[in-house]
């Protein structure tokens, strides 16, 4: 326990001293995890020895990262992304497989080696790519766009390599009716999980949710990802792929956002995990032993892959300044390389000399992408005249330009209307069963705390371009303003104020967007009673409206005072004679004029 102690020590004091040191230095966080592995590494001061068991462990952050990736999918955007998925991402790997194939065969590679090969390195790095995309906040371009698909459709083809792997090996000749019996299972597994995503998860976290303990909704998001690991460990398929099926199955959930926001920390602990297990097992031994040999295969490697994937980018149409950017994402090598060539030797295929040679080739192509991103960046990119931050021909921005907060009867009234208008909105509301209903008329409402920073975040609150506050307890409202303001302070917010006092504490906070929550309704009920005591229809709506604009007129009045009660009851008491003083002028001018007005 002691040692695994220490060892946690040193992971985190080494992430802690290289990742800043390296975004200080322009090198970006995933360049710092490596280093940092390298240093405390077995080539570097030894603090760390159990490299793969390490490496296997930090490879769930990979398999949260897909999970994630999956919440982010629904079923419907999938399959309008199935061009770009499996066009785009076939012709890639094809296309890289056959180039390196080439090489390898021209080279005197027996072919079986050669394949094998040329299969695992086309496999880009989920992890390096999207962790690059997502931090230099490119998502949304044409290149991180190609880039998704084509990493989606990488993660996809990896099961059929590990499963012909084994048919290229001396040990599967012997035929059996074991072949059989695993499809079945894969089968059955994958049929579980689509009627588990759609029939039982959902329940269950309704259930979970009416307990409003947060800890126990982690806990069961956890338990949901390690549960769908296991059963596709069990039939020897991708962990990764596995729960990124879960995620795309309760991606169009109402508890999306709030299983995002409780797994985000430990997808983003564990890949930098990942990314320092990464550092740690490059094998300098083989790099020092045959040094030449690994750099010509690390630099004929990349060059090769570059220039398809360059070639590629100009097929798929992408513009002209991110082609190269596109290039250098997805040169490196990919964790599934790992688990393909580990099976390869497994098998027979490759040897554990070459399978360890083309472990290293992946691994140090995974350390040098972020130095070909900061060679673009610095050298490259200024002659393109590219910008760092995503350039005119970056897809839309997303459709959902405002966020409700609480969807009682009055986020109800303002939601229709936006919905009514064609507008797009994510909604957040905690009542479980309040949300079920909703949703059966058609409403995208997710569950979820919605003073909670983590989960606006997710639910998009930095890219949208208002906040609706409509959550009935003031206490929370006002904290979430408080929040708001400190984490998203270009976010225009419009709030709904239970009373007075709740009006002027959003005014302290400057919301300027405000409705008290009765006042508007109560104005038109008594305008409907007027008509119903004889007053005209013209009469009854111009004494409504002279009220409204004398109440507003002394809410100002009175809003620099409002802490100080004897100011207060004195000007309120004052702003009260002047009403009835209007009312009396108005009555006297009505009865003066005897004009019939509209009724």
């Amino acid at each position: 326990m002691d040692h695994q102690l220490l060892n946690l020590l040193i992971y985190l004091l080494a992430a802690v001293a290289a990742v800043p040191l390296a975004k200080r230095l322009g090198l970006g966080a995933v360049l710092g995890y490596l280093l940092a592995g390298i240093v405390i590494g077995p080539w570097g001061l030894e603090l760390i020895t159990e490299v793969e068991h390490i490496l296997h462990f930090s490879e769930f952050g990979v398999v949260l990262l897909l999970f994630l990736i999956g919440l982010e999918l629904e079923p419907k955007r999938l399959w309008s992304l199935r061009r770009r998925i499996f066009g785009w991402g076939s012709a890639q790997v094809a296309a890289v497989s056959i180039a390196l194939l080439a090489a390898a065969v021209a080279c005197g590679i027996d072919w079986k080696v050669a394949l094998i090969s040329a299969l695992g390195l086309s496999l880009s790095s989920t992890a390096i790519a999207l962790a690059t995309l997502g931090e230099r906040k490119l998502n949304a371009t044409p290149a991180g766009a190609a880039g998704f698909s084509i990493l989606l459709f990488q993660d996809i083809a990896a099961i059929p390599m590990m499963a012909a792997v084994p048919l290229l090996g001396v040990a599967a000749v012997q035929g059996s009716g074991q072949g059989w019996l695993h499809a079945g299972k894969v089968v059955a597994v994958v049929a579980l999980l689509i009627f588990g995503g759609r029939y039982l998860i959902r329940p269950v976290l309704r259930i979970i949710a009416k307990t409003n303990m947060r800890e126990i909704f982690t806990a069961f998001s956890l338990l949901l990802v390690i549960a769908t690991c296991l059963l596709m460990q069990w039939v020897g398929m991708s962990m990764a792929l596995g729960t990124f099926l879960a995620g795309v199955l309760l991606a169009d959930s109402e508890y999306r956002h709030a299983l995002e926001s409780d797994i985000e920390p430990f997808k983003g602990l564990l890949l930098g995990l990942f990314f320092i297990a990464v550092g740690m097992s490059v094998d300098f031994g083989i790099f020092l032993a045959q040094p030449w040999l690994i750099i010509g295969l690390v630099s004929g490697f990349l060059l090769i892959k570059i220039g398809v994937m360059y070639a590629l980018a100009k097929c798929f149409g992408l513009p002209p300044k991110q082609q190269l950017f596109f290039a250098f994402l997805l040169s490196q090598g990919g964790e599934f390389a790992f688990v393909v060539f580990g099976a390869a030797a497994s098998a027979n295929v490759l040897s554990p000399r070459i399978s360890s040679i083309l472990v290293v080739v992946v691994a140090l192509s995974m350390v040098i992408t972020p130095l070909l991103l900061l060679l673009y960046d610095r050298v490259l990119a200024p002659r393109l005249d590219a910008a760092s931050q995503p350039p005119d021909d970056a897809m839309t921005p997303q459709d959902h330009p405002v966020i409700i907060a609480g969807f009682g009867r009055f986020g109800q009234i303002i939601g229709r209307l936006l919905h009514a208008n064609g507008i797009g909105m994510t909604v957040l509301d905690h009542d479980p069963e309040q949300i079920e209903l909703l949703r059966k008329f058609g409403f995208k409402v997710f569950y979820g705390d919605a003073t909670r920073i983590d989960l606006l975040r997710t639910a998009g609150a930095a890219e949208a371009r208002l906040l609706v506050i409509a959550i009935d307890d003031v206490d929370e409202s006002l904290r979430l303003v408080d929040a708001v303001r400190h984490a998203f302070p270009d976010l225009t917010i419009a709030a709904r104020a239970r009373n007075i006092t709740h009006l002027y504490d959003l005014m302290d906070r400057g919301v300027t967007i405000l409705e008290r929550e009765t006042f508007e309704s109560a104005l038109q009920m008594g305008q409907q009673v007027l008509r119903q005591l004889d007053f005209g229809a013209y009469a009854a709506r111009q004494a409504a409206m002279k009220f409204r604009a004398h109440n507003i007129k002394t809410l100002n009045a009175l809003y620099p005072h409002y802490k100080d009660q004897a100011q207060m009851v004195s000007m309120a008491t004052q702003a009260r004679e002047e009403l009835e003083a209007m009312f009396a002028h108005d009555n006297d001018a009505m009865e003066k004029e005897k004009q019939p007005h509209w009724d």
